[in-house]
């Protein structure tokens, strides 16, 4: 604390000097204007003849053009001219030499000099203390130091049985939690552990949740902070918070260093601007490369890193040696959506009539995070409507809200706008029933959510992890059914297919360049390379280009034909099904079968709920009062 001792003793002189010494206030005249206002008798004080000036303090009354009343007033003189003091003596004003010009000489020149020396010492101490002078008790606090978050071993209550759905990544990690338990079992055969593991992974699938769960159940520290901690707007700050952290870590092993989205610090070296080595990000990294090179066999220190961006890291990060392990952390499948769902289920109340099973199936593609927030969501959602449990009703609803947003049930519609999208929902209903290839239909709606006017909801049979040429024809076919209905009823196109567009070119183009599905360009793949966010590097001639795009057309149309032949020949049951989403708003899988087939469904609809609602909250208001009697008028 020393630099702060000497700028408080600073401050203190100078505060002194200007209470001791103020700023004067005064006037200057020329030497015969001095005399002629002491033959006057106007200085209320004894004149000051010092070294080359004479100075003096006029009285009150006495004014000198351009200042105030009482101002002192000053003429240089000659330095040891006789004349001024026969002059002075002459008028019989009153004087004294001043003996005190070098003191204030010297104050002076320290008022002007002691704000540069501060400002150059203020400088001086933070360009010190960035280059790596600044300890916990230097000038700049610790700047750099590491701002990890510590979690202690009484901290770590995370334990390998919160985490579900991901069974291989939990074994993969076991090895380590063995080696943090008991090291010595590893180092009895020469082994090494593997310095560093590196979670891959979509974001919510739960890497964080996994690292903690290793700290947990090896009841080690937790050293926890994301890669954007390093990276300062001052270079050469985030290598020395990589240094400092391994140095904590070291001294705390056996432990556990966690750096989440290490893409932000980890990427290719020389990827910047400038191309060179001088980035913020290039010197952090190779200090976190360094670091982890200098681990002995000894040191109980694993790094354990997270990031969805694995092909942005440098090679020299994922090389053994460093990152020697990377663990998959994928989307969970039907049966881990089911484990997940369960750990959730178990903090609320649910009904015993609720069906994980069906909740979990109607989840495809959901991450961990994700079937969190639907758990939470419809425990939110039967606590608003004051239930008891959590009913199947609440997990559909939440679901919906989670992947596609709110339903805007408030929102008032045109009539021409609901007819639209009735039709249109029913044109992907119909073609979707009439699709043996195609998903199994879940439930069909005209109610607005999120971005969406309506929407088809399939719900497919199994979990599959590879798409077949017929199921994506299918799809495609599926996305058409729309547009062709709409336009065939309202005979205009509207803007509300262009999610339906992008699907159906997104399906064709992967067919054409990625999967080979072409019959005319063949088993090749025709894939733009990444090159790191910059014009990509197109690995075909201009003729070949023609060729995909004729390719992809001829894909879009021939399922836009197919689509538009269901629709011509079932367009009875597109009006049926229509008709009953503008009654009921939606339907499920069971009521759009009996629709087709001609059948009632016996569902009341939105209409009559409503009327119903009305008679009876007015069959339970109070009958009004009899009305007083009215006096009969005067005369």
């Amino acid at each position: 604390m020393a630099p702060w001792y000497i700028l408080m003793a600073v401050l203190a002189v100078v505060a002194f000097a200007v209470a001791k010494f103020p700023v004067s206030n005064t006037k200057q005249v020329t030497y015969s204007e001095f005399i002629a206002h002491a033959q006057h008798k106007d200085f209320a004080e004894p004149v000051k003849i010092g070294d080359g000036t004479v100075s003096g303090k006029l009285k009150d009354t006495v004014v000198v053009e351009g200042s105030k009343p009482g101002v002192e007033v000053s003429a240089e003189i000659r330095n040891g001219d006789p004349l001024v003091h026969f002059q002075i003596q002459q008028t019989g004003v009153p004087y004294k030499f001043d003996t005190g010009r070098g003191s204030a000489m010297f104050w002076g020149i320290l008022l002007n000099v002691v704000p540069l020396l501060l400002i150059g010492g203020l400088i001086y101490m933070t360009f010190r203390s960035m280059r790596g002078g600044g300890g916990p008790g230097g000038f700049m606090g610790g700047f750099n130091r590491s701002k990890h978050k510590l979690m202690g071993k009484e901290q770590s209550r995370v334990r390998l049985t919160d985490v579900a759905g991901i069974e291989e990544a939990k074994d993969e990690v076991t090895e380590i939690i063995t080696f943090l338990k008991d090291p010595k079992k590893f180092q009895r055969l020469g082994g090494r552990v593997p310095r560093g593991v590196l979670l891959t992974g979509s974001p919510g699938c739960g890497k964080t949740l996994l690292a903690k769960a290793v700290a947990g159940e090896a009841d080690v520290p937790f050293f926890s902070l994301s890669g954007s901690d390093f990276v300062e707007m001052f270079v050469g700050v985030g290598a020395s918070r990589v240094r400092d952290l391994f140095k904590q870590a070291k001294e705390a092993a056996p432990c556990i260093i966690f750096l989440d989205e290490i893409d932000a610090v980890g990427r290719k070296r020389g990827s910047g601007m400038g191309g060179g080595g001088h980035d913020e990000r290039d010197q952090t990294l190779n200090a976190i490369l360094v670091e982890m090179d200098g681990f002995e066999s000894s040191d109980q220190v694993i790094v354990i890193a997270a990031t969805n961006r694995v092909d942005v890291l440098d090679p020299a990060l994922t090389r053994p040696g460093r990152f020697d392990r990377t663990i998959s952390v994928p989307l969970p499948d039907a049966k881990g959506r089911l484990e997940i769902l369960r750990v959730h289920a178990k903090k609320v109340k649910m009904s015993p009539a609720v069906d994980l099973d069906q909740a979990a199936r109607g989840t495809i593609g959901f991450s961990g995070a994700e079937l969190e927030a639907l758990i939470n969501e419809a425990t939110i959602a039967a606590t608003l409507q004051n239930k008891d449990f959590v009913e199947q009703a609440d997990l559909e609803e939440a679901r919906d809200k989670v992947r596609w947003g709110r339903a805007k049930k408030s929102r008032k519609v045109e009539e021409e706008e609901r007819i639209l999208v009735a039709y249109h929902e029913s044109g992907h209903t119909v073609v979707s029933m009439m699709s043996p290839d195609a998903d199994p239909l879940h439930k069909v709606t005209i109610l607005a959510r999120g971005d969406y006017g309506g929407a088809m909801f399939s719900l497919p049979k199994n979990e599959r992890s590879m798409l077949g040429r017929k199921k994506c024809l299918a799809a495609m076919r599926v996305s058409c059914g729309g547009r062709i209905a709409e336009a065939r009823k309202c005979g205009d196109m509207s803007a509300g297919a262009s999610s339906d567009i992008q699907n159906v070119t997104s399906y064709a183009r992967h067919m054409v360049q990625n999967w080979g599905m072409s019959e005319d360009l063949g088993f090749v793949s025709w894939d733009l390379e990444d090159r790191g966010g910059m014009v990509p590097n197109t690995p075909y001639s201009a003729d070949t280009a023609r060729k995909i795009d004729a390719a992809v057309r001829q894909l879009v149309d021939g399922a836009f034909r197919d689509a538009e032949q269901i629709i011509n020949d079932n367009w009875d049951k597109v009006e049926a099904l229509a008709q009953a989403l503008l009654k009921h708003e939606t339907l499920s899988a069971e009521e759009c079968k009996l629709i087709v087939d001609g059948k009632p469904i016996g569902k009341v609809s939105v209409l009559e709920l409503l009327e119903a609602e009305a008679k009876k909250t007015a069959e339970a208001q109070p009958p009004d009062s009899a009305a007083p009697p009215v006096a009969p008028p005067l005369g």
